[in-house]
């Protein structure tokens, strides 16, 4: 079971939206150095939406190859059609990936059985360790903790990405999935309470840009230092808030760029963080002590 900080990686892209490779190897570099425990290659905040699947499957064949051993790279292969989404997992699972990332189907608002039967299938066509991904206030589905439950009871599908931000659902989500079953955050601002109720780790924005302080605040959390995890979230709370000025990821790839990790590159519909936010994400950058 990973533990602690996992980035969910944005996906660096030139001034026209293509795939800046330059960049990606600089961000895996850059992860592996301070510490990351897994990347997250083409999630949600990967653009994961506006990659065609050629892209998609290319860009996680490639982080596997960047990374080279030196760090498990999870794929995100989540969709809203179960067949795609079969199709995408079998992509990383022949690119080399240690697991995917699979958020639940958005826009169709499927029911819980429908949740349950459609990751169901995606486990049983492919042999690669799964991840559920819980985000409400992104897909307008809610996977309700009975039915990450029932899930939890296939062998492959190994934790879920809780990002409602609720924290009573860890106590129900541990009940319901036993011990064995990986809990990740993924909601950065109620991360260290997560962890310390009892979760395993983050599928992190924040730590795209603090990647060192995130890492250490999962470990002081995990290890029960209840002052030591708080002291370093404080630094870390304005960039999980201001991280989300904007919708994700436009704030973090402008931070990114901030701290020259990558240049300027996100595609439409999303656009480039509006001028009046600079101000804001700069000294949340400044907070936190990486710029």
């Amino acid at each position: 079971m990973l533990r602690g900080s996992i980035v969910a990686l944005i996906t660096p892209m030139d001034a026209e939206g293509g795939i800046d490779d330059a960049s990606l190897k600089r961000l895996v570099d850059f992860h592996v150095a301070a510490g990351t425990q897994a990347i997250v290659s083409v999630g949600t905040t990967g653009e994961s939406a506006t990659l065609d699947e050629t892209e998609h499957c290319q860009v996680i064949a490639r982080t596997v190859e960047l990374a080279a051993g030196r760090v498990p790279v999870i794929a995100g292969t989540g969709a809203n059609s179960t067949r795609e989404a079969i199709t995408l997992t079998r992509c990383a699972k022949e690119a080399g990936a240690d697991a995917a990332l699979l958020v639940t189907p958005y826009y169709n608002k499927p029911t819980q059985e429908g949740l349950y039967l459609h990751h169901r299938a995606v486990a049983e066509a492919v042999d690669i360790p799964q991840i559920l991904y819980n985000v409400p206030g992104r897909t307008a589905c809610d996977m309700l903790p009975e039915t990450a439950g029932r899930l939890s009871e296939i062998a492959n599908i190994i934790g879920l990405k809780e990002a409602s931000g609720d924290l009573k659902r860890v106590a129900i989500l541990r009940a319901a999935c036993g011990e064995g079953f990986a809990l990740y955050s993924g909601d950065d601002a109620t991360t260290c309470d997560f962890l310390l109720l009892g979760g395993d780790g983050v599928i992190s924005v924040t730590a795209n840009l603090a990647p060192r302080l995130m890492q250490a605040m999962c470990q002081a959390a995990l290890a029960g230092d209840r002052a030591g995890a708080r002291a370093l979230d404080q630094r870390l709370a304005a960039l999980h808030r201001d991280l989300f000025v904007q919708s994700n990821p436009i704030p973090v790839k402008w931070g990114a760029v901030a701290l020259g990790l990558c240049g300027i590159g996100i595609r439409l519909p999303l656009t480039w963080l509006s001028e009046q936010h600079h101000t804001r994400v700069r000294a949340a950058l400044e907070q936190a002590g990486v710029l």
